[in-house]
């Protein structure tokens, strides 16, 4: 079940519950009862991969018939404090695709899934019944279930849109990705029924980068070139400053927007690097992004996380784009 982006303001509150929105990975960890009495546990990601051996704490915890639905995330503080807190996205991002997961991993960075539906308990399917009962069903059946591997989504009091609106601009220093609402006699149903689910997620961030690397797209954008990497200034640009790549994009801008990019890559290239075309240090970006977080893998030693392009500044010149600190200072361990 998935839900809508939030627009309407006009909503009765009383109707709906509210959660805070978790930034980790959307996941389903489902036991089935085995012939032994002993069964079998996976996790399964919302796209239906199953996971199970990057995060093998989860499944090996999970010894009760039933199919949670959740938010992986591992053990921190960065996202929401002390008080039932998480790590940020790049902690749970260095386990992701993993086949094994070292003991070192494991103590270092624990995995646990925050929870806040249920379809099934011991063979009855729960998606029938309002979300009010499932919750109830689900409070019961955390009794049962291991304390360091599952938790509960605690719900936020929301009296009003005033209210609403402040706890989600206020997400951002808890490192919290928004807010959720859900009808609270909603069934569970596959994809996005509109009505039953909301989610309001936090403005992005935003930052002037200069663009200094291009790559055509694929499939309707493979003559163009729409794969952008941008930078930020190290050091003073009018002086011994230079630019460090800190993300990429290639979406955020309209077809017609898209060939004056293309136009402008052509027009303004210096270096060729097999596909990749370097081009002069001219025109700056306004990204949008979500947060960022420190990277060993990357020059700039930061990845910005869901970078897009906001606005093309034709009016700004790229010595004015923005220095590294300013991305170094949003950090979030």
């Amino acid at each position: 079940m998935l839900a809508h982006a939030f627009e309407a303001d006009d909503l009765d509150l009383d109707a709906y519950v509210a959660e805070w929105k978790w930034d980790g990975i959307r996941v389903q960890a489902v036991h089935a009862p085995g012939e032994s009495g002993t069964g079998e546990s996976r996790l399964y990601s919302r796209s239906g991969d199953d996971i199970s051996a990057s995060f093998p704490e989860i499944p090996a915890a999970l010894d009760v018939a039933c199919v949670l639905d959740g938010e992986l995330l591992v053990r921190g503080e960065a996202q929401g404090g002390k008080e039932g807190g998480a790590a940020s996205f790049n902690a749970l991002q260095q386990r992701l695709g993993r086949k094994t997961v070292s003991k070192k991993m494991l103590r270092e960075a624990p995995a646990f899934v925050r929870l806040y539906d249920v379809l099934q308990i011991e063979g009855e399917d729960l998606r029938p019944l309002p979300w009010s009962r499932r919750r109830e069903a689900l409070e019961s059946l955390l009794r049962r279930l291991d304390p360091e591997r599952f938790d509960l989504s605690r719900l936020i009091d929301v009296p009003g849109f005033a209210e609403l609106a402040a706890l989600r601009e206020n997400a951002r220093d808890a490192a919290i990705e928004g807010v959720m609402l859900k009808r609270r006699d909603s069934p569970y149903v596959a994809g996005r029924k509109t009505g039953l689910w909301y989610k309001w997620k936090r403005d992005p961030l935003l930052i002037d980068c200069v663009l200094m690397y291009a790559q055509r797209g694929s499939g309707k954008r493979s003559s163009f070139y729409s794969d952008f990497t941008f930078g930020c200034w190290d050091g003073d640009p009018d002086g011994e400053g230079q630019l460090l790549p800190v993300g990429k994009a290639y979406f955020g801008f309209t077809d017609a927007e898209l060939k004056d990019l293309d136009r402008h890559v052509r027009q303004h290239t210096v270096n060729r690097f097999g596909p990749v075309r370097e081009t002069d240090k001219s025109l700056v970006f306004e990204v949008a992004f979500d947060s960022v977080h420190a990277s060993a893998r990357h020059k700039s030693g930061l990845a910005m996380r869901f970078p897009r392009i906001h606005r093309i500044r034709l009016d700004k010149p790229a010595h004015e784009a923005d220095r590294i600190e300013a991305l170094r200072a949003l950090i979030r361990d």
